[in-house]
């Protein structure tokens, strides 16, 4: 037990954890020369396309320390991006202590505070890693300074190292061992373990990722998951080097995977403490708390008959995703899908992406939604996330939407366009704080505003240096309303949207002019309306197609032709009267794409 180490590598996005993991990998010979490769735990291709780490990845490695002793080191690496938040803090749940990662040439960064403050109300050890010094551009003394100032934690345990190179890699393995404690438990006492990832596989049903806190996990041994009460039998158990690599136990202080024998999704999930099958105390080892979606959006399938592949992925992938929250929903238009939440729009992207390429499944969305709290003037209070479902205006007392606290760091510089951003965003600053030539800026501003395109423009307008970490602030009265679509005098639930009012008139001239580019022309005029209640806000018209009925008169009387065009009026007439207009699922899908 005084011999095993466990800890995370946490940090901002693009500073370097995968890198730093791939080196500890190399120098404890983890994996054979010829088999190491860049990136060895980003297994997903999504994450190799995207260069970023998606999954929190475990591997357990053997360390000979400069003293000659043997030591276990419990190796996770975590995302970095704000979105995958819930990936760092149930990974932190495992470990007694945290590697805090900060590139050297850009300093502390949003996501690095929020992770470190996570670690420091878990009162886990933690090692402040300057990364990059390698590098031309890199400024330690800098670095340091805002460990100190921005993040508040004593900068004296530091290590300077370049997860490129190598260098201070074998330093940091000495500070792991001297620094961070080892695990506390017991091999004699009933097993406690609690479950801290899990995957479906085809072959083999449910695996589960786990930390032994007390006791001895045996092969083919009986477990039972004490928050559900089932039972099963632990087929094979074993560890990640990052190969996996089968074993015949998992002692106290160990990380490892087990094989449940069991394809029933929903009897096991993140969070829950395992037992043996005969013991009767109800000894939880943590909690882990669930992650509440910040907007939903509607899943549906374009091949109505994919239906049961896309419950079947979404099932799945929910398994180990505790942020990802479904229902199914059923649209007139769109046929049978789900109404689904995630924490953003890169973790709905990477879920959507996912389900295409993994569960094999064409997927359209609806446009993005967060919870609104309706007060209604019968004194009732809904929580509605769907815009169909939203009650008609004169039933409404008042709308309150949810808003974020955003921690914005950046260079001085940019200060005056990140503000104007915020004001745009209807965002209200709490505080300013000044470090040396770096700002950070909190402000709240409505979730609504953020998930759209705030992180890009901020990007955008600040050369790729600002960053974000937001999380939700309070329930606020706002004033919004709900837009709804009309085509030829027929509401389109799916294409309804929430709007602040002051923002309603440009938002419903574009989304009209986008739809009027989409469906083709009829017989008959086609009215495209935007409409807030009873009250029209804009309005386009797609012309209706001409036949030349007079073609087949080369001469002749002219009341003939008069006769011909009557006839062709009052066609037109009885056909808008009795016609529908003719929309494919396709052609509503492309405009949801737009």
């Amino acid at each position: 037990m005084k011999n095993i180490r466990n800890f995370s590598i946490v940090a901002h996005i693009d500073h370097g954890k995968s890198t730093l993991s791939d080196r500890i990998i190399q120098i404890c010979n983890g994996l054979p020369k010829r088999e190491m490769k860049n990136r060895i735990l980003d297994s997903m291709e999504l994450e190799r396309e995207r260069g970023i780490t998606i999954k929190a990845q475990s591997v357990s490695l053997q360390y000979k320390s400069i003293s000659g002793k043997k030591f276990l080191l419990n190796l996770i690496d975590t995302p970095g991006h704000v979105n995958f938040s819930y990936e760092v803090s149930r990974s932190l749940y495992a470990c007694e202590g945290v590697l805090l990662i900060i590139d050297s040439t850009q300093g502390v960064e949003a996501q690095t505070l929020a992770n470190c403050r996570f670690a420091l109300k878990m009162k886990l050890k933690i090692i402040p890693v300057l990364n990059k010094i390698d590098l031309p551009t890199s400024n330690i003394s800098k670095s340091i300074k805002q460990i100190e100032e921005i993040i508040g934690i004593t900068s004296k345990n530091y290590i300077k190292c370049s997860a490129k190179t190598g260098k201070g890699i074998i330093e940091l393995l000495e500070k792991i061992i001297r620094f961070i404690p080892h695990p506390n438990g017991c091999n004699k006492h009933k097993l406690q373990a609690l479950i801290i990832d899990s995957w479906f596989d085809n072959y083999l049903g449910v695996i589960i990722l786990i930390r032994i806190k007390n006791g001895i996990l045996f092969e083919n041994s009986k477990i039972k998951i004490i928050n559900t009460g089932y039972i099963f039998k632990v087929e094979k158990v074993g560890i990640f080097t990052p190969k996996k690599i089968y074993k015949k136990c998992l002692k106290s202080g160990e990380i490892g995977w087990a094989i449940c024998g069991t394809k029933n999704i929903s009897s096991i999930s993140v969070g829950n403490t395992i037992t043996n099958f005969n013991n009767e105390e109800k000894i939880f080892v943590e909690k882990i708390n669930k992650i509440n979606p910040q907007i939903y959006i509607s899943l549906f399938p374009i091949k109505s008959e994919k239906y049961k592949m896309l419950k079947d992925g979404i099932k799945k992938l929910s398994l180990n995703d505790n942020a990802l929250h479904y229902e199914t929903e059923h649209s007139n238009v769109l046929g049978f899908g789900f109404r689904c939440g995630f924490v953003g729009l890169l973790h709905m992207e990477i879920i959507k992406e996912r389900l295409e390429r993994e569960y094999y499944v064409d997927i359209i969305s609806t446009s993005p939604n967060v919870i609104y709290k309706i007060f209604t003037k019968k004194n009732k209070v809904l929580y509605v996330d769907n815009p169909s479902k939203f009650p008609e205006k004169q039933y409404i007392k008042y709308i309150e939407e949810p808003f974020s606290k955003c921690t914005i760091l950046s260079p001085i510089k940019f200060f005056g366009k990140i503000i104007n951003l915020c004001i745009e965003k209807r965002g209200k600053q709490i505080k300013t704080k000044y470090f040396d030539n770096q700002v950070c800026m909190i402000y709240q501003i409505p979730t609504s505003e953020i998930i759209i395109d705030f992180f890009d423009r901020l990007k955008s307008i600040s050369k790729g240096y600002a960053s974000l970490e937001y999380k939700f602030l309070k329930y606020k009265k706002s004033d919004v309303v709900k837009l709804d679509i009309l085509i030829n005098s027929e509401k389109i639930d799916p294409l309804s949207h929430i709007i602040y009012n002051n923002n309603i008139n440009n938002f419903s001239k574009k989304i009209l002019k986008k739809i009027k580019e989409t469906i083709s022309r009829h017989q008959f005029n086609i009215s495209i309306q935007a409409c807030i209640g009873n009250k029209i806000i804009a309005k386009e018209n797609i012309k209706q197609l001409r036949k030349n009925v007079l073609s087949k008169c080369y001469g002749g009387d002219i009341t003939r032709k008069k006769k011909l065009l009557q006839k062709q009026k009052y066609g037109k007439k009885k056909l808008k009267k009795v016609g529908k207009i003719n929309m494919s699922q396709e052609t509503f899908f492309s405009i949801l794409k737009k």
